[in-house]
């Protein structure tokens, strides 16, 4: 979310280097400035660049929000491209080759959920992440058509949760996001409130303990749909997290026998996952694999 990089993927590897946008250090407020249509060929124009002299088969993009049919129906963190037809708009305008290349779009999340199949050897298996960071991604392989807005679970029925991005009351992101961290604790950097927690700072400990319940209740309302398994846990706020605490929450919370023997595993995640996963659901969604 806070930069673009593209590159070719051949046998679930990347093959050369990763092209990035913005070159000279990205934040949010980067692509946040971009129009849609501008972000789009800024995306078209970094796609050519990767491709040249190359065989293309497909091509996936991996895009935070609620995407169908390759328009971003909503993007709580990108408000600019809400309603944006961003696969159309790439397919219309890409120059690569003489024949049109099939052109597929996806959540990210989704996207690093099958970059993360694909490194770990796991392509024949469910795999879940949750990605941790300004807002909260949820992703899962093998993709299938749906919202999987994960992020958006609701959580607490308290009325004064109201810091998601997307202006709902007692979402995950609401509690678990950057942003909404930074609203809660105006005096406070989520770094900050983490450490003040262990050093026994009341508000503070409070807060990490709601955290880590908030993410076990949405692992634990998709193992009462999908069944149990492993969460990977990534993104910049993995840190936090503490494994051992929110695996007992969710134990807690999951007492069917049938659905017990989910764990955790925070992992280092890379733009380079993002790529391999974005390129695996393009090439699976074009060839019906």
């Amino acid at each position: 979310m806070e930069h673009i990089t593209v590159g070719l993927v051949e046998n679930n590897e990347v093959l050369g280097r990763i092209r990035t946008f913005p070159t000279g250090g990205a934040t949010l407020d980067t692509l946040q400035a971009l129009p849609a249509d501008s972000l789009a060929e800024v995306i078209r124009r970094e796609l050519e660049e990767a491709g040249k002299g190359q065989t293309i088969t497909a091509i996936g993009l991996g895009f935070p929000g609620i995407i169908q049919g390759g328009v971003i129906e909503d993007s709580p963190n990108l408000h600019q491209v809400k309603g944006f037809n961003m696969q159309a708009a790439i397919s219309s305008s890409l120059r690569i080759g003489a024949e049109p290349i099939p052109v597929r779009v996806f959540n990210d999340a989704d996207a690093m959920a099958a970059g993360i199949a694909a490194t770990r050897g796991e392509l024949n298996k469910l795999i879940r992440v949750w990605t941790l960071g300004n807002g909260i991604g949820f992703g899962r392989f093998p993709w299938r058509e749906g919202i999987w807005e994960g992020g958006h679970t609701v959580v607490t029925l308290d009325p004064k949760e109201n810091f998601c991005g997307c202006g709902g009351r007692g979402h995950l992101e609401g509690i678990m996001g950057n942003r909404a961290m930074r609203l809660r604790f105006l005096d406070l950097e989520p770094e900050e409130v983490f450490a003040n927690a262990r050093t026994g700072d009341t508000r503070c400990s409070e807060f990490v303990m709601l955290w880590h319940r908030a993410l076990a209740a949405a692992a634990a309302s998709n193992v009462h749909m999908e069944g149990p398994g492993k969460f990977f846990i990534t993104g910049p706020n993995a840190k936090f997290v503490d494994i051992g605490l929110v695996d007992r929450i969710l134990h807690e919370m999951v007492k069917m026998s049938p659905l017990q023997g989910s764990f955790f595993e925070v992992i280092p995640t890379s733009d380079e996952q993002g790529i391999i996963g974005a390129a695996i659901n393009a090439e699976r969604v074009t060839t019906g694999a």
